[in-house]
C-alpha cells in the first residue's frame, strides 16, 4: 500500500496521498507512518508515563496488564496538545471524506510480559451513537510496537458489517459468534514503529496481541465522529453526566473539532 523506505507518509501539506485514501475506503483501515516527529514522540511517551502512573487507579479497566484511560486530553495539557493535534484531525477527516469531532480520547497500555491478547472486536457498537457516518480511530504509537509487543491485526473489509451487538474483548470467539463470516476474513498485522499511525472504521474487525516483551505497550488512541453524530440515549461513561437527551447533537467544546 505504501513505499517501505518512505520516512512519513505525509506530505508537506499535512495530508496523505490518495493511495492510502482509496486503502482506507477499501480495508477499513491504514497505516500512516511518521505522522509525528521524534521529539514530539517523545514528549508525549513522557507525559503519558507520567499521567499513567498519577491515575492509573482510574482505569476503566485494569487486570493487572492493562490499563485504559478515557478523555486523558481534558485533564493533561501534554496530552490534550496529541489529542487535539491538528494534523491528526485533518488526516482523519481526509480519510473519512466528511467533516469529524472528536468522540473521545484513550490510552491503552499494556505491561510488560501481560500475556493478554484484546480479542477480535468492532468499536462502534459501543457508543451512544445516532445518525452517523462511519467513525474513525487514529492508534497512535508512542513506542516502537512489533507484534510480540501488542501491535494490532485487522479484518480487511469488515466496515461494511454494520448492526452487531458489542462484543466481549476477553472472549477469542464472540465476534465470530456474532457474525461467522468474519471468521474466513484475511487478516492483516501492522506492526507499528513510534510516531507511526493506524486508523481505522469504527465497524472494522481488530484485535490487539499480547506484549510478550520487557517493554510496556503505550498507545493513544484519538476516536473522531461524524460532525452530525447525535446521542442515542443509551449509557456510556463520556456522556454520563453531561445531561444529554436521545436525539441531542454530540457537539460543542466537550467534542471539539480544532482542526476545522
Amino acid at each position: 500500500m505504501m513505499n517501505e523506505q518512505a520516512s512519513t507518509d505525509v506530505g508537506a501539506d499535512g495530508q496523505v496521498s490518495q493511495e492510502l485514501v482509496d486503502a482506507y475506503r477499501e480495508y477499513g483501515f491504514v497505516r500512516v507512518r511518521r505522522v509525528l516527529d521524534p521529539s514530539r514522540i517523545e514528549r508525549f511517551r513522557a507525559g503519558a508515563e507520567t499521567f499513567l502512573e498519577a491515575h492509573r487507579a482510574e482505569s476503566l479497566e485494569t487486570r493487572g496488564t492493562f490499563s485504559q484511560l478515557v478523555n486523558v486530553w481534558r485533564r493533561d495539557r501534554t496530552l490534550r496538545d496529541l489529542t487535539l493535534d491538528r494534523r491528526l484531525g485533518r488526516i482523519a477527516e481526509q480519510l473519512a471524506g466528511f467533516p469529524l469531532r472528536l468522540w473521545h480520547d484513550q490510552m491503552l497500555v499494556k505491561e510488560p510480559h501481560s500475556g493478554t491478547a484484546t480479542e477480535f472486536h468492532q468499536d462502534r457498537p459501543y457508543w451512544p451513537h445516532r445518525g452517523d457516518r462511519l467513525p474513525l480511530s487514529a492508534w497512535i504509537a508512542l513506542v516502537d510496537v512489533p507484534p510480540e509487543r501488542g501491535c494490532m491485526t485487522f479484518l480487511p473489509g469488515t466496515q461494511h458489517h454494520a448492526g452487531l451487538r458489542p462484543q466481549d474483548l476477553h472472549d477469542a470467539e464472540d465476534l465470530f459468534a456474532a457474525d461467522p463470516a468474519l471468521r474466513w476474513a484475511p487478516r492483516v498485522t501492522l506492526p507499528l514503529r513510534a510516531g507511526d499511525c493506524t486508523f481505522h472504521s469504527g465497524y472494522t474487525g481488530h484485535m490487539a496481541l499480547p506484549n510478550r516483551t520487557g517493554t510496556a505497550r503505550l498507545a493513544h488512541v484519538n476516536i473522531y465522529m461524524d460532525a452530525e453524530t447525535a446521542f442515542s440515549g443509551e449509557a456510556h461513561p463520556v456522556t454520563d453526566g453531561l445531561g444529554l437527551t436521545a436525539g441531542d447533537r454530540l457537539d460543542g467544546e466537550v467534542f471539539p473539532r480544532p482542526w476545522a
